[in-house]
């Protein structure tokens, strides 16, 4: 389990954001969401670091991006 989520556990950890999404998308459809979300740009600033630190520190198999995942830390530099 825990290679599983090594390999792919940006997949997962977005897969599973748009998932507890979808249970409040009444709410995402409101304009209240829409107004609020547009006159608060600290949230979209927010949001966008995260996707920065997380496809940083997350690794994704096969990605041209990430490093070797099944290779040890001596051949790949960090």
């Amino acid at each position: 389990m825990k290679k599983l989520f090594h390999e792919n556990g940006l997949s997962i950890v977005m897969f599973s954001l748009f998932i507890v999404f979808l249970s409040v998308g009444q709410y995402m459809r409101s304009p209240t969401f829409w107004f609020e979300s547009f006159q608060n740009w600290q949230s979209e600033l927010l949001s966008i670091g995260l996707m920065v630190v997380l496809s940083i520190f997350l690794r994704q198999k096969g990605s041209p991006e990430s490093k070797p995942i099944d290779h040890p830390h001596s051949e790949t530099g960090a």
